[in-house]
């Protein structure tokens, strides 16, 4: 059992770093893309859908599947890891429950 835990948080580790590589190879893409093009805005721009639409694409409005993007990947690489952190942590609380 303890083996098979073991392994467990070392695959979703390694998974999770992956991840986090592959995710910020590909936001970072769209975010030189968006510094290029001079497009401005803040993080509480991503959790808000409402105050993005009023004040950022209302402003760029040639930009907004490029914003939209940028934001969905924030959202979906900030979700991953979270359930990635939540996985370890319970395959470790049963590591060493088990041990």
């Amino acid at each position: 059992m303890y083996t098979i835990l073991f392994s467990l948080i070392i695959a979703v580790f390694v998974g999770m770093l992956f991840l986090n590589i592959y995710f910020r190879v590909k936001v970072f893409k769209q975010y030189k893309y968006l510094v290029k093009n001079k497009v401005q805005f803040n993080s509480s721009h991503f959790f808000n859908s409402q105050k993005m639409e009023e004040e950022v694409l209302s402003r760029y409005p040639q930009h907004k599947d490029e914003i939209l993007q940028f934001v969905k990947m924030i959202h979906q690489s900030v979700q991953l890891a979270s359930a990635l952190i939540v996985l370890i942590i319970l395959f470790g609380y049963l590591l060493f429950r088990y041990r």
